[in-house]
């Protein structure tokens, strides 16, 4: 077990109850405001509400998870024993990540030949990158982890290929009112999954003990705040925009 301070540890235990409530937070509010919007773009926020819904749920488990693992007693943070779980990130990704890239495919209510194409694609490319990923996560050695995540950047290309060429024309068949939120939510996707990489290649720049697990939980956990949460309110928005563009406003939706 790494050796970590009482500053890392308050750091860490704080950066992960604030994100349980957010995704908590964001799951409610998704789901609440499904009648804001045209029956088209429901399945959008569903999806959505369920990828903050299972990663509220997994935080709970890394928030246990790391208090199992430390103990703060007296401004002396001790380890039990017991190892932290890193596995819990990488189930929820393997959830999560795929459904991210359907519910940007879904809200812009493509034809559903191309629809079920992109969502085939990518999920299957998202899900290779998380299962290809989490060796080198758990890896003891730097060499290991390189190759790992080298794997691992592969599909990740190919996704972001997808993202700006595969959907760039499909961006332009959009609404005016709704054309500028969707490269937004395509430029947030892409930010924040360029986020975790440099976050995983922390232990190559020389971190180690606490540092570099203080510096991995907390930018692993930025990313999924910006990539779940905050590309989920810009899917509603997207939505709304989208609903009203096609004569459909939200308030005739409401109830």
């Amino acid at each position: 077990m790494d050796t970590i301070t009482p500053f890392q540890f308050s750091l860490v235990y704080n950066a992960f109850s604030f994100t349980l409530a957010t995704m908590a937070a964001a799951t409610a509010f998704l789901w609440l405001s499904r009648s804001q919007v045209a029956p088209a773009y429901r399945t959008a926020l569903t999806i959505s509400g369920l990828v903050t819904g299972i990663a509220a749920y997994h935080y709970l488990r890394i928030f246990e998870s790391w208090n199992e693992a430390y103990t703060l007693r007296s401004g002396i943070v001790a380890a039990t024993g017991i190892g932290f779980n890193d596995a819990y990130r990488y189930v929820d990704w393997l959830l999560t990540v795929p459904l991210l890239l359907i519910e940007l495919v879904l809200v812009m209510r493509l034809s559903s030949e191309e629809t079920m194409s992109k969502a085939v694609r990518l999920g299957s490319a998202a899900a290779l990158m998380i299962i290809l990923g989490y060796p080198g996560e758990i890896a003891t050695d730097i060499p290991t982890r390189a190759l790992w995540g080298t794997l691992s950047s592969i599909p990740f290309v190919y996704i972001v290929w997808e993202l700006f060429s595969g959907l760039g024309a499909s961006i332009e068949q959009q609404p005016p009112a709704a054309r500028s939120l969707v490269r937004k939510a395509r430029l947030l996707t892409f930010a924040s999954w360029g986020f975790y990489p440099i976050v995983y290649m922390a232990p190559y720049v020389g971190l180690t003990g606490g540092t570099v697990t203080t510096t991995i939980q907390i930018g692993y956990t930025i990313a999924d705040i910006l990539a779940k949460a905050g590309l989920g309110i810009l899917i509603f928005l997207i939505a709304v925009r989208k609903s009203e563009a096609e004569g459909a406003g939200s308030k005739a939706y409401a109830g």
